[in-house]
Parts: C-alpha cells; sequence; structure tokens
C-alpha cells in the first residue's frame, strides 16, 4: 500500500470551524450565559474543533467579554470574531481576540442585488470599495482574516468573482461562500466554487469555506457538495442550531467524511468521541431539545426495535449500524444500571457517557442515581445523564428548591405549598393556579417576585414507562434578556418547579453580569 504524502494528505483535510456561540446563539431563545460559553469552548477545544467562532464582539458587552475570554483560555484551536464591514465592528473585534493565541478577524459584507438593493442601498462598484477597505483594515490587525459574501449564492456569478478577487487582493486568508437563505442545491452550489476556484486570481493562496443554512434541509449536502468541489473549509454549529432552521450540523458533516471516506476522501481532526457530549451540552444550556430520530446524536440513533433489525444486530452490528456508537461518544448500548450498582461501576458509567466529575460532584450525583433508583425499576443511561446535568446545573443556584406539595385534580383550584432556599434562608408560600403547573409557578413568584414572562415550558419523558423521568424546559424573559433552566425528575411538577427556579437563577446571573445585548444581523 502506498503511503499518502504529507502534502496531499494537507489538501485533503477539511477544517471544521464551529459556529455555535455565534450563529447557533441567534436562534430565538438560544442565548448563552458567559460560563456556558466558556465551558463549550472547553467541550469544542477538547473535540479538537479547528476555529471556534466566539461570538459578535460589537453586538454587546457580554458577546465582547465572552470572545475576550474564550480567547485566554483557548490554547489550540483557532478564537474568532465575527465584524461587519465598518471600523468599529473590526476594531472591537481585534480588541477581543487580542491575547488569543490564534485568533481570525471574520468579516463580512453582503453582495447579492437583494441585499444591495434593499439593505445596503450601495452599487457594485460601492460593494468592490468596501470589500478592499474593511479587509484591509482587519488584516493591518490581524494576520488571519476570513471574508464572507452575504447571500452569496443569489450573487450574479460574475460579480462574485470581483468581490472575491478583491478580498483576496486586500489580505483576506479565507474566503466563504455563504447560502445565507438556504436557497441553493448541491450542484448549483459545487458549480459556484469551482468557478472561483478556477477564474479568480489568487484563488490557489486562500482556503475557501461552506457555510449553509438549512431553510430547505441541504445544509448538510450543499456543505459536502462544496467540499467535493474544492472547499476545505466547513463552517457549521452543534446539532445544527442557528437562525430559521439552522447551519449544517457538524456531528453530520464530520461523520459523513468519516464514514464515507470512499466516496468524500477527506478527513478532518476531530475527535468524534466527544461529540455526544457536546450536543447534550448545547441542547441543556439553550433548552432546545435534540428530536430523537436525530442523526448522529437523536436518542434513537442507534437504536433498534423492529424485530428483524434486532436479530441481524445479534448476529453482526454491520447489518443494520453504518458507524459504531462508541465512535460518537454514545456508548456501546443503553444498559441498565439498579439501586444495587456500586460507586465504582457508576463512576465508569459516567466516564462512558462523558462525564468526568471531581470528587464532592461524583458523591452528589451517586447520592442522586441511588435516589432515582429506588423509586425505578430500571435506570438507563439517558436517566443517569439527566440526573447527573440537572445537579450540575444546580450546583451554584442562588435559589433552590427545598419542598413541593401540590393539590391537584378534577376539583379546583389548584394548589401548590412551596418551600425555597434563597441564599441559604428558606422562604415559603402557597399558591392557586389554573392547573397544578400554573399554582406551582405562581407560588414562586410569590417566594422571589420578579417581572420575568414565561416564553417556553415544555416537558418530555427522558426513557419510557410510567415511572419516566420528566424533563422540563423552561424559558424565561426580563427586558430583552433571556434565559433558560432544565430539570429532571419522576415527578412533573417537581421537575417543573426545579426548571423553572434554575431559569430564574440563570436569569438573575445575567442581569448581574451583562449589559443588554443589541440586534445585530448575521448570515
Amino acid at each position: 500500500m502506498t503511503p499518502v504524502s504529507t502534502a496531499a494528505s494537507e489538501r485533503d483535510r477539511v477544517i471544521i470551524f464551529d459556529t455555535t456561540m455565534r450563529d447557533g446563539e441567534q436562534s430565538p431563545g438560544a442565548s448563552m450565559s458567559l460560563e456556558e460559553k466558556l465551558e463549550l469552548a472547553k467541550i469544542l477545544e477538547d473535540m479538537r474543533v479547528d476555529v471556534i467562532e466566539a461570538g459578535f464582539p460589537i453586538a454587546s458587552n457580554g458577546d465582547f467579554e465572552a470572545v475576550r475570554q474564550i480567547s485566554e483560555i483557548v490554547t489550540e484551536s483557532v478564537v474568532c470574531g465575527l465584524a461587519r464591514a465598518g471600523v468599529q465592528d473590526i476594531e472591537r473585534c481585534a480588541e477581543a481576540i487580542r491575547k488569543a493565541k490564534r485568533g481570525r478577524i471574520h468579516t463580512f459584507l453582503s453582495t447579492s442585488p437583494s441585499h444591495r438593493d434593499h439593505i445596503l442601498r450601495a452599487s457594485q462598484d460601492d460593494i468592490l470599495e468596501m470589500i478592499t477597505g474593511s479587509v484591509t483594515h482587519a488584516r493591518n490587525l490581524c494576520g488571519d482574516v476570513e471574508w464572507s459574501a452575504q447571500d452569496a449564492t443569489r450573487t450574479e456569478q460574475d460579480f462574485l468573482r470581483r468581490c472575491v478577487e478583491a478580498a483576496i487582493r486586500a489580505g483576506a486568508t479565507t474566503i466563504n461562500i455563504p447560502d445565507t437563505v438556504g436557497y441553493t442545491y448541491p450542484s448549483e452550489y459545487a458549480e459556484v466554487f469551482r468557478d472561483l476556484i478556477e477564474n479568480v486570481p489568487g484563488a490557489d493562496t486562500v482556503i475557501f469555506s461552506t457555510h449553509c443554512h438549512n431553510d430547505l434541509g441541504l445544509a448538510v449536502a450543499n456543505s459536502l457538495s462544496g467540499v467535493q468541489a474544492g472547499a476545505r473549509q466547513v463552517e457549521c454549529a452543534i446539532n445544527g442550531i442557528g437562525e430559521r432552521a439552522g447551519n449544517a450540523a457538524l456531528e453530520e458533516i464530520v461523520m459523513a467524511l468519516k464514514v464515507r471516506g470512499d466516496r468524500l476522501p477527506y478527513h478532518t481532526g476531530i475527535e468524534t468521541q466527544h461529540i455526544t457530549r457536546a450536543s447534550r451540552y448545547v441542547s441543556a444550556i439553550t433548552g432546545f431539545p435534540v428530536q430523537f430520530n436525530k442523526a448522529i446524536v437523536g436518542k434513537n440513533a442507534f437504536a433498534h426495535e423492529s424485530g428483524i433489525h434486532q436479530d441481524g444486530m445479534l448476529k453482526d452490528r454491520g447489518t443494520y449500524e453504518i458507524m459504531q456508537p462508541e465512535d460518537v461518544g454514545q456508548g456501546a448500548s443503553n444498559l441498565v444500571m439498579g439501586k444495587h450498582a456500586g460507586r465504582a461501576g457508576f463512576r465508569e458509567k459516567l466516564k462512558e457517557l462523558g462525564y468526568e466529575l471531581g470528587q464532592n460532584a461524583l458523591n452528589e450525583a451517586f447520592q442522586r442515581f441511588k435516589d432515582l433508583a429506588d423509586k425505578k425499576k430500571h435506570v438507563f443511561d439517558d436517566d443517569i445523564v439527566a440526573l447527573v446535568d440537572d445537579a450540575l446545573a444546580s450546583q451554584a443556584d442562588k435559589i433552590q428548591v427545598k419542598h413541593l406539595r401540590v393539590i391537584a385534580g378534577t376539583e379546583g383550584p389548584q394548589e401548590a405549598f412551596l418551600t425555597v432556599t434563597i441564599e441559604g434562608a428558606e422562604k415559603s408560600a402557597n399558591a392557586t393556579g389554573d392547573g397544578p403547573v400554573d399554582a406551582v409557578f405562581n407560588a414562586i413568584h410569590e417566594v422571589y417576585p420578579h417581572a420575568a414572562t414565561l416564553r417556553l415550558f415544555q416537558v418530555h419523558a427522558v426513557t419510557e414507562g410510567t415511572d419516566a423521568q420528566a424533563q422540563v424546559s423552561v424559558r424565561l424573559e426580563e427586558d430583552g434578556r433571556i434565559a433558560t433552566g432544565q430539570a429532571a425528575d419522576t415527578d412533573t411538577l417537581t421537575a417543573s418547579a426545579k426548571a423553572y427556579v434554575n431559569a430564574l437563577n440563570n436569569l438573575v446571573a445575567r442581569k448581574e453580569k451583562t449589559a443588554p445585548a443589541r440586534m445585530v444581523s448575521g448570515f
């Protein structure tokens, strides 16, 4: 077998650019706190993501601080900030990434007729002048500059060539061709890249990148077509989150390249066993559940219920699985643990599920597991994930639920009796409501008055059966700030109370630490 040369290997390497914290956070309600972004940055670096787009520094003081602090803690990945074509945007971005070991300014400008006429009100010559000026200014402040043509796939191809040439001449090192509105289809998108790479002077000196939205469900297919046509960077997000229908899903891009190397002879540096951990963390902090049948990371992605499928799996896993669940950190199977399981076995199970807990956190999680095992006949992997995430989320909470009793039934009004601790001091209240959940939330408002509005209340069962844990997501909004909380418990009302209180804690923390965000358009 002839070894592949280092040069050829590098030509076939695809850079993974994660935009979960920037484009992903632009999903309505997906706002993340500074602490959550710092933890996510560590997870992405553990996964060996090449470029982490940490935020939009000009958008708010909170976004600036997130990019700045991530720049200080990340040592291997490139830390990138987004900037519009204006001087203030670019300089604010440069300041945010100033301490990064490897920093990048990502600046963009609309190029399509629709955006030129209705948003920028600028001519083609105006656009070319702005590209040259913005990229030149960014390059004077940072050696690594990416330029994006917003709405590139609806831009006249001859004008797009001129825009890309201007960006390259001004010093851009990466050229991104976004399908901003999810409009293109694979063969069409591939042809755009082939044309630019073949016909634009200097195209061989830069890296071309894809950035595909999923409005027609084609984001992953389009991204892979771009790679086949010469792009060597893919911009994507964990769980595919992003504006409108979302972005190309990182986990799907990476595993498609890994599994289908026969037709896609390219590779990434991603350590795929961290994928499920990242997916679950993003789901937890945004409150966006992962659909059960989601490719790669969905609860049912490696589940087999059909008797024919189960028979095939018992004979050879390859009959119905094209990849191993262990490859993406899903665990070999959904193993059951009971109340007789020991601490050592529980610790190993946590490692298998992607958790490394300190001794105190392990002790608390193990006790919660034992309590759950006393209530449930079988404790599944998903149960353990839910209880550990719940424990980690509530550790630093200022307000904690201590006791809850609810009177419900056909004869109203429903009533909730609640006791919480607020910074260690107990406070109790009882309240009625239009249903037991409403009564619980009214009681929380009694013990901790606030002006937040409930924007989301969502319940789903972690596992099957009448003894399944309920996982509740709550989203609150106050003065433009949005915070999400989650909790799990075999008692749905207890989980609801804890989730609401968790969201309230996150909202309080956000009010104390961040300034109100300004709405800024992205692509």
